[in-house]
């Protein structure tokens, strides 16, 4: 299954761009034995539009039409479900045992996800009730993607 996070804004050079190659060269490394391809990264500019309705609405059509055709989808969203990384894991592993080819992960940029593009996930996904900036998040889904590879292959890394 083909993994792919989709994100408004880009994650400049520096200390979390770094974090977040880690963890997906650690996933990348992990994956294929466990049918699950190298996650691949697709940016957004962040919309122009002068209210905060129309940014998100523009940048919804631009993530919607980034995605492949048939695609599972996990929106991570402040109002989402807060999950334990073995529930997380297990969720990964039911989309690709269902023969899904694409897992989509998209975050919204600084104004948040438009509920169109929200409500067509399967899965909304939290991180916590607090706010977190969208570079933090995709740190956070890189290792926790990296942990549930680790999970699914029984490796040592999660420690329960």
């Amino acid at each position: 299954m083909r993994l792919l996070t989709l994100a408004v804004g880009r994650l400049k050079a520096g200390p979390e761009r770094d974090l977040e190659a880690r963890y997906l060269d650690r996933a990348r490394g992990m994956g294929r034995a466990l049918g699950l391809a190298p996650v691949e990264l697709g940016e957004i500019a962040e919309s122009a539009a002068r209210r905060p309705d129309a940014r998100k609405t523009d940048e919804a059509g631009r993530l919607a039409a980034a995605m492949p055709g048939g695609c599972a989808l996990i929106a991570l969203d402040e109002r989402g479900r807060s999950l334990t990384s073995p529930a997380f894991a297990d969720h990964i592993a039911r989309e690709r045992d269902g023969g899904r080819s694409d897992l989509v992960f998209v975050i919204g940029g600084p104004d948040g996800m438009a509920d169109e593009l929200r409500a067509r996930a399967g899965l909304v996904l939290s991180f916590g009730a607090m706010t977190w900036p969208h570079q933090m998040v995709r740190i956070l889904l890189a290792e926790q993607v990296y942990r549930a590879m680790t999970l699914l292959a029984g490796h040592p890394y999660h420690r329960a």
